[in-house]
């Protein structure tokens, strides 16, 4: 009898150089890392850079450097969005063909005049879904989506559950200005590096159902996923770079995994000395189920 063997644990951890990595982004990181390492497996790092005027020059070395700092080392090479367009347009390509997709030449003012709020922006109104209106030339292309609630169980925030069609609506795979939308590019790069669990921060838990719904359009496998709590300041805001959340130092290191410890229910022993000794801590005693699920606020008012 042929059996088929159960491929081994592939995370990854996938930042984008708009910023650098502060103190939320580096907890994800750790979680996703101790998920990975924890199981035996495999833990890449992925640099999500399809906005270069979002960029800031010189952030995906700084990223790369500080998680180096802190003792978090990846398998293989770094992979970058932006070399990647070839995939995501092969992608792209077999959704029109099949069916799943199609242009539309809305403005912003157009549907914002006409649409109602979501679960994360404004629900499109399906204008363009029996063709464009003519006269137009720059479009993008959307996926079209079922009237029918796509749910999976998450490891960490439970059940996870969305009415595409009433609480996104078709959304878009390819930009009018020709770049490729975070959520055709993150799952066709899952797929094609074999990531089969997904650890990241809980804001991106309102993406999943998109994403499980292209992972379906497409006939990838679908992952596991576990979202960690979000990490806000004291007003209850996300921490980034809009909120001015500050930069890791590298030249404390130590400390700094011990906060992101700290915030993922893991409060390390007082006797627990160096970088090395912190990270033994940690793989010895890292649990999911000590993670709290909630936000966590980092700093005072």
């Amino acid at each position: 009898m042929t059996t088929t063997a159960t491929p081994p644990y592939c995370g990854r951890f996938a930042p984008s150089p708009s910023g650098l990595l502060h103190a939320g982004s580096l907890t994800t990181a750790v979680g996703s890392y101790l998920e990975a390492r924890c199981r035996n497996g495999i833990w890449r790092v992925r640099i999500e850079d399809l906005d270069p005027p979002r960029e800031i020059p010189g952030a995906s070395r700084a990223i790369l450097a500080t998680l180096e700092a802190c003792g978090l080392y990846w398998d293989g090479e770094v992979v970058y969005q932006s070399r990647r367009h070839g995939l995501y347009r092969e992608a792209l390509e077999r959704l029109i063909a099949e069916g799943h997709a199609y242009a539309c030449n809305c403005s912003r003012r157009e549907i914002a005049l006409a649409a109602r709020a979501g679960v994360d922006g404004m629900v499109y109104p399906g204008f363009c879904r029996s063709g464009m209106r003519a006269g137009r030339e720059a479009h993008a292309w959307r996926l079209r989506v079922p009237e029918q609630e796509i749910a999976c169980v998450d490891r960490l925030q439970g059940d996870c559950r969305q009415q595409l069609a009433r609480d996104v609506g078709d959304f878009v795979l390819l930009r009018a200005d020709g770049c490729w939308a975070y959520q055709l590019a993150v799952v066709v790069d899952d797929a094609e590096q074999g990531i089969n669990d997904i650890v990241r921060g809980s804001d991106l838990l309102v993406s999943t159902p998109r994403q499980l719904w292209l992972q379906h359009c497409l006939a990838y496998a679908r992952p596991g996923y576990c979202h960690l709590p979000l990490m806000v300041n004291a007003a209850g805001e996300k921490l980034s770079k809009q909120t001015l959340a500050p930069a890791i130092s590298r030249d404390a290191a130590r400390d700094e995994l011990w906060r992101a410890l700290s915030r993922l229910g893991h409060e390390p022993a007082a006797d627990v000395g160096g970088l090395d000794e912190l990270w033994a801590w940690a793989f010895a005693n890292w649990r999911l189920a000590q993670v709290p699920a909630g936000p966590v606020v980092i700093g005072g008012a």
